[in-house]
């Protein structure tokens, strides 16, 4: 089957939401414009409950279907904010905003979900309810965790969660997913490092601290290579690397490296953290000097439940020739794996096509994805809540 032609004939509406959205990004919870274009548009469809404010700054808004003989509640998410990013796409519609940017498509997962939100309130053809989820602060200020502690789940009585993500490379109206593990849980470290500064003339009266720090960086590598079981997935990356000194003739006191853990599973996790402290502490302990390691936990594992994969499977194959449901799991990570640790879902990639990849400055969301996104949302509506079943 392809497209539901309801949402070829919307697609030129559904687009200029996109564009509009676009040119006004905002970032993380500040997401005020946004949420009110969204309320707009969902007051506009004639949906039967709009809560604004939820997670700060999130909507959450509710469809009732012709029937509800079962009870049942499906919840649909969209993340709605953009990233810290000068735009370089070179569209004509692009960010109004300087230094701000979708840069990852939220304006278009935002758009299509309003599209599907439409097309729901329109015909109404399931039996249950769905639970519209508008998420704030996706870009590392964990808006999904935020909607969960305000009660999301059980204040609207949601059973399942869906959500999905574009993905650039794959054909425009492509799916991807796969059962379990699908993106990386995300977390970060900082180990700072205190000797004894001096000069550089005279090493031995000083305990250099720069020496100790690229130590601990080579000693880092040796826990994926050899503490990490090899069928396992985990990426360990130094980004940062600072001394508290900018001259070549002085060694410094302190040295600041920043890094990222990133995993698929939480017996990974934990180890990685683990010999991270052990390796800096005992390392710089070795050479004199004194090593602290902050760990700041971030976003976990999203994993996709077996079950609810197969009904978005079935839903991405009802819409799309080309489905992959055996996907390979990717290293970023994402915050809707909150939504998933408290409920059963699944989350899936919608092909972008040909481009830069997410988060790069001249990133274009693609406009023909939409209406195989509001499709899929809908398919999976009415296969998994359908009428007269019984």
């Amino acid at each position: 089957m392809p497209i539901r032609n309801r949402f070829a004939q919307m697609q030129e509406d559904i687009t200029a939401w996109r564009r509009y959205l676009h040119q006004h990004p905002e970032l993380l919870y500040d997401v005020h414009e946004t949420a009110a274009f969204v309320v707009e548009r969902l007051k506009e469809f004639g949906v039967d409950e709009i809560t604004p404010g939820i997670g700060k700054t999130g909507v959450v808004a509710v469809i009732k279907g012709k029937s509800d003989t079962k009870g049942r509640v499906i919840g649909l998410r969209a993340d709605m904010d953009a990233l810290p990013i000068h735009e370089a796409s070179g569209v004509d519609y692009a960010s109004t905003v300087p230094g701000k940017m979708h840069a990852c498509g939220h304006d278009g997962h935002t758009a299509i979900l309003l599209g599907a939100a439409h097309y729901l309130a329109e015909t109404r053809n399931f039996d249950g309810t769905v639970v519209l989820i508008f998420q704030p602060a996706e870009e590392g200020g964990a808006g999904g965790k935020a909607m969960c502690e305000d009660g999301l789940m059980d204040r609207w009585g949601i059973q399942e969660v869906y959500g999905l993500h574009n993905m650039p490379g794959l054909p425009v109206g492509a799916f991807a997913t796969r059962v379990g593990p699908l993106l990386a849980s995300a977390d970060e470290f900082e180990i700072v490092v205190t000797g004894k500064g001096g000069h550089a003339a005279a090493p031995h009266e000083a305990v250099d601290t720069t020496l100790v720090g690229a130590q601990i960086v080579v000693a880092l590598q040796s826990v994926v290579a050899r503490n990490i079981n090899p069928v396992h997935r985990v990426v360990l990356t130094v980004g940062t690397f600072a001394t508290d000194s900018n001259a070549s003739n002085v060694i410094a006191h302190q040295v600041r490296m920043k890094g990222t853990v990133r995993t698929l599973d939480p017996e990974g996790r934990g180890l990685a953290e683990a010999r991270i402290r052990e390796i800096a502490e005992h390392t710089a302990k070795a050479y004199g000097a004194e090593a602290e390691v902050i760990w700041t936990e971030g976003y976990p594992v999203t994993v996709n439940s077996a079950e609810q994969t197969g009904y978005a499977l079935e839903a991405a194959r009802a819409v799309s020739g080309q489905v992959d449901g055996e996907a390979a799991p990717v290293m970023p990570a994402e915050d809707f794996s909150f939504m998933l640790q408290e409920r059963p879902g699944a989350y899936i990639f919608l092909g972008n096509g040909e481009g830069p990849m997410c988060h790069h400055p001249a990133y274009i969301f693609e406009d023909d994805a939409i209406p195989f996104g509001c499709s899929w949302f809908a398919e999976l509506v009415e296969r998994r809540m359908p009428l007269g079943a019984g």
